[in-house]
């Protein structure tokens, strides 16, 4: 291995050379405030970037170190940052390679710097390349030191092993060990990237397009959203918290009035509160857990109640007070006592974790705290959303893929009603009301209408699964636990008859992915992100019915989240000429940002053509980018732009 330390900026600028492959790796180390604390070696507000190392070519890397505090450290470490700004991060005749971009891009931009395209992730790339004949690597499969172990047969050094409790910056950057740790970690980075795109040359072309030209750069944006976090509203939150704590003990103590001294636990779900239920009680176990257990969850208890109405009236007002528990100790633990345990102590924001290749389809997941499921405004009595706020000086904007999967569906099925509906910007919900009660669009889209709100309910619940291969039963259910209405399975059986004459070309598009998949044992994206179906002709029924919902699913859901994705490149690119512009975080079809007052028209305008440019050649349905603006996230009001 020709590993070496580097003191001399000149001989950086020799090493690279005008190579246009170059693979980049920093370690980090705690600042003064924070020897003590864990992992915040990870943190850009905590720590620093105590050495930089390159490689251009395999077995050869550089290690610069900066901020070590033992043995010796290049003479001006901005003046390398100056550097490699110019020379390496921003300069677009580069491909810049690391493993796991979205953490060097996070330490960058807290420099002022922007990683720019050409970039390569390896540890996406991992995440698209096969570890099995029909598996795909997920994230715990893609550590570097994982990775190089499995394919080059190379064990290398863990950090622990390495540092021995100590601190990065506490090494002599001078040390073989030192040397040979840091520059291992570019050198193979490098390798990788040779090592995936042959890989997917040979065998998923496509795949290498989506790692160069969609989840790379969306690792960059990834790093930016985590670096600037969302600031929480404190002071708010610890209000919330005690009325939480107020609510759930007057709901409890009038539960006890129910059931006494019988301990039912933070949320209602104790073997003491089930043996009461179906034990002392004798109430019906109307469903089961998968280990065929008695079931004390919210659709359990939504049942029992039900099965009260008509047997023991008396027991109806339990269950209502069981679901308002259940609701506030979901809301206390969850969005109030868990999203305080992740507020930062230095900037007051949280900084969840965001993994955009963390669903089978494509879409994003989030995590430390999960933020993408926080509750909307309707159904939430304590108001969480608007624990999230602006700075001051700045509101949020957020803008949204209106109806994208919807959009994305009659793109691929070619269902000229649904075409001529969105091409037009007609009401998709009003025309599939129209289609399953066979009404006038007119009385359809009337709010004066008798059962319009109803009506309408269902048909948003029809169109969000329709392209999914909605049932009967299924569609019951999601009717009754979502929307709460009890529609009997005969007129479930209709509505999805009528829709699918209403929508000819549905069932047409379902029946042909069904038949392509079964072949192929396999679907895709438009893009070409694909999915393996091993069980699609199962002799399990449950196994193919799952497997053909994925069929129907992915294409849609994940040309959706690729869409997306191709946006947030466009915007990326316009984040040089717009410092001010603060991405903050993405749920589902939704990206959200921090902008001065004064900004506010300009970035809609901005991002909102970024989302509706047409994606790739032949998508001819339009596309709609909602924009909304509020000085927290729970009062957002529409903006027109």
């Amino acid at each position: 291995m020709d590993y070496k330390c580097v003191l001399d900026i000149k001989e950086i600028q020799e090493y690279i050379n005008n190579k246009q492959l170059i693979a980049f790796d920093f370690e980090t180390s705690p600042t003064d405030r924070f020897r003590d604390c864990d992992k915040v070696a990870l943190d850009p507000y905590k720590a620093v970037i105590t050495g930089i190392s390159l490689s251009v070519e395999e077995s050869s890397g550089i290690y610069i170190p900066l901020r070590h505090r033992t043995g010796k450290n290049i003479e001006n470490p901005k003046k390398v940052f100056d550097y490699l700004k110019t020379g390496l991060f921003e300069n677009r005749d580069i491909i810049k390679i690391a493993h796991n971009l979205n953490f060097e891009a996070m330490f960058l931009y807290h420099l002022g710097i922007i990683v720019k395209s050409p970039c390569y992730d390896t540890m996406e790339a991992s995440q698209l390349t096969l570890k099995s004949n029909t598996e795909f690597r997920n994230l715990s499969d893609s550590g570097l030191k994982t990775l190089v172990a499995e394919l080059y047969g190379i064990e290398l050094p863990r950090f622990e092993e390495v540092t021995s409790g100590k601190h990065f910056d506490e090494l002599d950057p001078q040390e073989f060990e030192t040397i040979h740790y840091a520059c291992a970690d570019s050198d193979f980075a490098l390798r990788l990237y040779h090592t995936f795109n042959k890989w997917f040359d040979r065998f998923l072309p496509k795949h290498r397009y989506i790692v160069e030209k969609l989840e790379s750069p969306t690792a960059v944006y990834v790093g930016i959203m985590k670096h600037n976090g969302l600031l929480m509203d404190r002071e708010l939150m610890l209000s919330k918290q005690k009325e939480a704590e107020k609510k759930l003990a007057e709901i409890k103590e009038e539960i006890a009035f129910f059931i006494g001294d019988v301990d039912m636990g933070e949320n209602a779900g104790t073997a003491a509160f089930k043996n009461y239920l179906y034990k002392d009680l004798q109430l019906p176990v109307l469903k089961t857990t998968a280990k065929y257990k008695e079931a004390a969850d919210d659709e359990a208890m939504i049942l029992l109640s039900d099965w009260c109405r008509e047997n023991r009236p008396e027991l109806i007002k339990l269950f209502e007070l069981v679901q308002e528990y259940r609701k506030w100790g979901k809301l206390k633990s969850t969005y109030i006592d868990g999203y305080l345990d992740y507020i930062n102590s230095e900037t007051g924001r949280i900084h969840p974790d965001l993994f955009p290749l963390g669903t089978d389809t494509g879409r994003f997941a989030c995590r430390k705290p999960n933020l993408q499921n926080c509750p909307r405004k309707d159904n939430d009595p304590v108001g969480v959303r608007s624990f999230i706020k602006a700075s001051k000086g700045n509101v949020l904007l957020s803008l949204d893929l209106s109806q994208i999967e919807l959009r994305v569906g009659a793109f691929f099925c070619r269902d000229n009603k649904m075409l001529e509906t969105y091409r037009t910007g007609g009401d998709i919900h009003g025309q599939t009301t129209s289609v399953i009660y066979k009404i006038p669009f007119p009385q359809a889209i009337d709010k004066n209408a008798e059962q319009y709100k109803e009506r309408r309910t269902i048909a948003k619940n029809c169109n969000f699964g329709t392209f999914f291969g909605l049932f009967p039963k299924g569609l019951q259910r999601t009717l009754k636990f979502k929307a709460g209405l009890d529609t009997s399975l005969s007129e479930c059986e209709q509505i999805i008859s009528n829709l699918k004459l209403g929508y000819p070309m549905l069932t047409t598009w379902q029946d042909d992915v069904k038949k392509k998949a079964a072949i192929q044992k396999y679907t895709e994206t438009y893009l070409g992100r694909r999915r393996y179906l091993p069980n699609i002709n199962s002799d399990d029924w449950g196994k193919k019915s799952f497997a053909q919902r994925c069929a129907l699913n992915t294409p849609i859901q994940g040309t959706a989240a690729d869409i997306l994705k191709l946006a947030i490149v466009r915007i990326l690119s316009g984040l040089y000429e717009r410092e001010w512009l603060k991405p903050l975080l993405q749920i589902h079809d939704e990206l959200v940002f921090e902008v001065p007052h004064e900004k506010v028209t300009e970035a809609a305008r901005f991002i909102k053509e970024c989302m509706e440019i047409v994606p790739f050649e032949g998508f001819d349905v339009p596309i709609l980018a909602e924009a909304a603006v509020g000085e927290n996230f729970g009062d957002m009001k529409e903006l027109e732009v």
